[in-house]
């Protein structure tokens, strides 16, 4: 079971705290989508499980509190279905409010991937955060999960303006075709939402 996380005990990112050297924890395991990462990235299917453990343990205890490294680490442990192992990783990043891992954590909490409960409740939360820490991910997947009805019985107030900003700077964001359609068709939907 995933540990309790207030959204309001996390931070926001400061990237000039953290180290930036490349690490063989990088280039073992940083997601390709990362925003933050250092190294190109590898798809989860190239990831060697075992390798990128032992490259990523050894990053954390070398710089216990970078946020980059943990949530690497707890997505290495997550691909190997050991959850519990990654958690105090997992929560390491959250905290430090790491946009990767909030949108990450965000669908995990939002669809139980790792096994426990879901709690769309908490996921919106924190693909929410993710959205406002630029993550383009939490930007598009936000309002999608909104329009879709994902946070009803939620408490969370959908801002209709909030939605629109998010999809503004998506598009801002965006050089691809298949993401601009994406976008317009979320906007679309985004502003035949009642006032």
């Amino acid at each position: 079971q995933s540990a309790p996380i207030n959204p309001a005990d996390i931070q926001t990112y400061q990237r000039d705290q953290w180290s930036r050297e490349v690490t063989p924890c990088d280039i073992a395991a940083a997601h390709p989508d990362d925003p933050e990462r250092v190294a190109t990235g590898v798809a989860r299917a190239a990831v060697d499980l075992e390798a990128a453990r032992i490259a990523c343990h050894a990053a954390v205890l070398a710089d216990p509190e970078n946020p980059r490294l943990n949530y690497q680490l707890a997505r290495v442990y997550g691909y190997s279905g050991r959850h519990a192992e990654g958690e105090p990783f997992r929560m390491a990043a959250l905290k430090a409010g790491y946009p990767q891992s909030l949108f990450v954590f965000g669908f995990i909490r939002l669809t139980g991937w790792d096994g426990a409960p879901a709690d769309p409740c908490l996921g919106g939360e924190l693909i929410r955060l993710s959205a406002h820490a630029g993550r383009f991910a939490g930007l598009v997947g936000y309002p999608h999960y909104a329009v879709s009805g994902a946070f009803d019985g939620c408490g969370i107030q959908i801002d209709k303006t909030e939605l629109l900003g998010f999809l503004d700077r998506a598009d801002a964001a965006s050089d691809d075709f298949y993401k601009d359609i994406l976008i317009a068709q979320l906007r679309h939907r985004v502003e035949a939402l009642e006032d």
